[in-house]
């Protein structure tokens, strides 16, 4: 019997999606699917909503919670990440209210900004423990990581394992998609060129028989800019730089300096920004959860569709050699995007079969968008630097490092603000509790 182990498994409307749709794939019959999480209920949950999948289909798999992790990883030849250190009580929230203190407002903190690297660093360590276990028990195995911040984590994993990983995501197979949805034109039959970093790849071909339908999008996108919709900030960057973003626009608010300021409080409403973005759809799940929770997993007709997440295409293409293109997070070895650090953690357009992952080679990006990326490479490098060396002065480093933390305090009140979270954060950040600051 060959192992898929999805960790974070608690987290069970994903679990569905990604071994749901594992489910669909012939290949895998015979497989078992190994469930990991802290959270015994909701391990259980999950369990019973994957076993109501497998008994409502007829599929030949086997589902099994374990709660010793390096019992679930042992014999794995795939790894599913999925997990959230600290949860959204209290470490989101945390993240959230204290550099509101100083005046510093977020949408979403996942990725860049000072959330994005206090995230980073309670989970870092816990990535790198799973991957001592993997050397371990399944050191041939691939690691899928879905957790964010991606860039940061999947890079850590990179450098300093040597476990195999990838980092996948959702917004680039949606990002044309919704794109020209939003201006009312026909998605059919286009031709696209994605690269960059996680949640800042940049849209720098798309095409429709050899035509550039690029002329069309920015005119509609003019048009559809003088009145309020829900992807100004992406069209404004597209306005100013020359190319659309992948991530939201909910993202992109945050992960530069120009639309999140104190001194210009009208730029929220005029780009229609929605501050505290991550902690509301936080509330709304959590008090949703019994009702999908009745709905999941005691539903003993539960169906499922397969998603458009890479997952299962990946492990598909790896046991039938049938290959597979998707947007993988990679290191950028060779330069793969040639203006950025080669110890970038790039998103690029890979191909996989059943010899492993291939990332596409891009060269450059135009010189804006590989400055507008660097601006984040940096504040991610920082980030990895300061959970691997546990030295505090790199924290505060990579959060002056920051577009929009430093355009908005002061070096002196960045360094009290991430005292501030250390402290905050206690026994989930136990390498840097008690540590001061120490010029270098």
């Amino acid at each position: 019997m060959t192992k898929i182990t999805f960790i974070g498994a608690g987290s069970t409307v994903f679990a569905k999606n990604i071994l749901g749709d594992c489910m669909f794939v012939p290949a895998l019959a015979g497989f078992e699917f190994a469930l990991y999480d802290i959270d015994e209920q909701r391990l259980k949950d999950s369990e019973n909503m994957l076993n109501n999948l497998k008994e409502n289909y007829k599929i030949n798999v086997t589902v099994k919670s374990y709660l010793n992790r390096k019992e679930a990883l042992k014999g794995a030849k795939y790894v599913i990440n999925a997990i959230q250190v600290g949860g959204y009580k209290p470490s989101t929230v945390i993240d959230f209210d204290i550099p509101k203190k100083y005046g510093l407002r977020q949408t979403i903190g996942d990725t860049v900004g000072i959330g994005g690297i206090f995230r980073s660093l309670r989970t870092i360590p816990v990535m790198l423990d799973f991957a001592k276990d993997m050397e371990e028990v399944c050191p041939d195995a691939l690691f899928l990581n879905y957790t964010n911040p991606m860039a940061t984590l999947t890079g850590a994993m990179l450098r300093y394992t040597d476990i195999q990983a990838v980092g996948l995501c959702h917004s680039v197979q949606v990002c044309t998609k919704d794109l020209f949805k939003a201006l009312e034109m026909d998605h059919e039959g286009i031709e696209e060129k994605i690269a960059g970093i996680n949640h800042m790849a940049w849209l720098l071909e798309v095409k429709r028989d050899g035509k550039d339908l690029y002329p069309e999008i920015k005119r509609r996108a003019r048009e559809k800019q003088k009145i309020k919709h829900n992807d100004m900030v992406r069209f404004e960057l597209m306005d100013k730089f020359g190319y659309y973003i992948t991530e939201s626009s909910e993202h992109n608010a945050e992960y530069h300096p120009y639309f999140i300021k104190n001194n210009y409080p009208g730029l929220i409403d005029q780009f229609n920004i929605p501050l505290d973005e991550y902690p509301r759809r936080c509330e709304e799940q959590i008090s949703q959860w019994e009702t999908m929770r009745e709905e999941l997993v005691h539903n003993r007709n539960l169906t499922h569709t397969r998603s458009h997440e890479y997952g299962s295409h990946i492990i598909e293409a790896m046991e039938t050699n049938t290959p597979f293109k998707f947007a993988g997070n990679v290191l950028n070895t060779g330069g793969l995007i040639s203006n950025l650090p080669q110890k970038a953690c790039v998103e690029v357009p890979c191909i996989v079969d059943r010899s492993g992952i291939i990332p596409g080679y891009i060269g450059e990006l135009p010189e804006q968008l590989a400055a507008l990326n660097r601006t984040n490479i940096n504040t991610q490098l920082l980030t990895i630097e300061a959970a691997v060396t546990k030295k505090r002065e790199h924290i505060y480093q990579a959060a002056m490092l920051d577009p929009h933390t430093s355009a908005e305090l002061s070096m002196d009140d960045i360094v009290l603000l991430c005292d501030d979270l250390i402290d905050a954060h206690g026994d989930w950040l136990p390498q840097f509790s008690g540590k001061v600051y120490q010029s270098i």
